[in-house]
C-alpha cells in the first residue's frame, strides 16, 4: 500500500485552555512522523504496535455499535489488515506531548473511513468532532485538535470549539533572533493522569475563577502578540504565563525541572511552558537568544521549533 505519513503536532498555546473553549495555536511538526505499514519482518516493536491497534480496533467497534463515531469506518478491512500484521511505523515518542496518538488516529481515519472527508479547512469542525470521539480511547477525553492538526498538516488557529482557521507562517532564517524550542525532560508523561488532575482542579470554584480571569487571558495575549509578530510583547506574556503555571500547576511540571523553570523566569534568559498535558515528555521554551539558552540548558536535549 502507498505510505501516507502523518506529522507530530505542537500546541504552541492553549494547553488545557482549549478544553475551556479558549484560543490556541496548533502546528504540525514534521521532524516526527508516523505511517501505517505492513511488516516485512517481525520484531518486538512491530508486534507491540499491532497488538495496541487491535485493542483500538475493539474500541472503534464499540463506538460503531453505539453510533458515536459520526462516520462509518471499514472495520472489516482494518481487522483483515491486523491479521496481516499492519502496524504504525512512527518515530513520534509516546507520552511526550507532540501527538503520537493524534497521528495514529489521523492515519486510521485516512485509510479506513468509508466516506473520507478531504484534507481541507472547510471540514475542520466535523473532522474535529470525529477525531474527538476516536482519540478518547487514548486519553479519556480529547478535543480532537491533535488528530486534526496531524491530518490537515497545516498550522491552525483555534478561536473556539466551532471556529478554526489556518495560520500562514513567514519563514525566518535569522538564527540570532528569538526562538521557540522543545526541551526533552527525558521521560514520558501520562496524559490521562494529568488530565484527571486538571479536571479535579476545575471542580474548585476558586481555581476555575483564576483560570478564567488569569491563565486564559494570559494565553490569549500570547496568541495575539504571536499573530501580530510582536515578539517582545510575546516574551513578556510568556513569562507571565510561565510564572502562573509554576505557581498554580506545579505538579504538572516534572520535579527535576522546577529549578531550571524558575531560573529562566528570574534571569529572563528563557521561559518554559507545558507542551501538551505535562508530567514529562517535552517542554516548550521561548528565548531571545537560543545559543545562550541552549548552553544554560546543556544537561537537556533541545530542538528548534520556530525562529522569530
Amino acid at each position: 500500500m502507498r505510505k501516507q505519513f502523518f506529522p507530530a503536532k505542537i500546541l504552541l498555546f492553549g494547553e488545557y485552555g482549549v478544553m475551556e473553549n479558549s484560543v490556541g495555536i496548533s502546528i504540525p511538526h514534521n521532524s516526527y512522523t508516523g505511517s501505517l505499514e505492513f511488516h516485512t519482518k517481525f520484531n518486538t516493536k512491530i508486534l507491540y504496535s499491532n497488538y495496541e491497534i487491535k485493542k483500538y480496533y475493539n474500541f472503534l467497534s464499540i463506538l460503531e455499535k453505539k453510533r458515536r463515531n459520526l462516520i462509518k469506518l471499514n472495520l472489516r478491512k482494518l481487522h483483515e489488515d491486523l491479521q496481516k500484521g499492519i502496524f504504525f511505523h512512527s518515530n513520534i515518542p509516546q507520552g511526550y506531548g507532540i501527538g503520537s496518538s493524534g497521528a495514529l488516529v489521523a492515519a486510521i481515519y485516512d485509510r479506513y473511513a468509508k466516506k473520507k472527508l478531504e484534507k481541507c479547512l472547510k471540514h475542520a469542525i466535523i473532522l474535529k468532532e470525529i477525531f474527538s470521539k476516536m482519540e478518547s480511547f487514548f486519553h479519556g477525553k480529547s478535543s480532537g485538535i491533535d488528530p486534526l492538526t496531524c491530518y490537515l498538516n497545516i498550522p491552525l488557529l483555534i478561536h473556539s470549539k466551532t471556529d478554526i482557521t489556518e495560520i500562514k507562517f513567514a519563514k525566518n532564517n535569522n538564527k540570532n533572533k528569538g526562538t521557540i524550542f522543545l526541551l526533552n525532560s527525558g521521560f514520558p508523561g501520562k496524559t490521562s493522569s494529568m488530565a484527571r488532575f486538571f479536571i479535579e482542579k476545575l471542580k474548585n470554584p476558586k481555581f476555575r475563577k483564576i483560570l478564567k480571569n488569569e491563565f486564559i487571558i494570559y494565553n490569549e495575549k500570547c496568541v495575539e502578540s504571536f499573530l501580530k509578530k510582536d515578539f517582545e510583547f510575546l516574551l513578556k506574556n510568556v513569562k507571565i504565563l510561565s510564572t502562573w503555571i509554576f505557581n498554580n500547576l506545579r505538579p504538572m511540571i516534572p520535579k527535576k525541572l522546577w529549578k531550571i523553570w524558575e531560573e529562566g523566569i528570574l534571569n529572563n534568559r528563557y521561559y518554559l511552558k507545558l507542551c501538551g498535558s505535562g508530567g514529562g515528555g517535552f517542554i516548550l521554551g521561548f528565548t531571545k537568544n537560543y545559543e545562550i539558552s541552549k548552553n544554560k540548558l546543556k544537561k537537556y536535549t533541545t530542538k528548534v521549533v520556530f525562529h522569530f
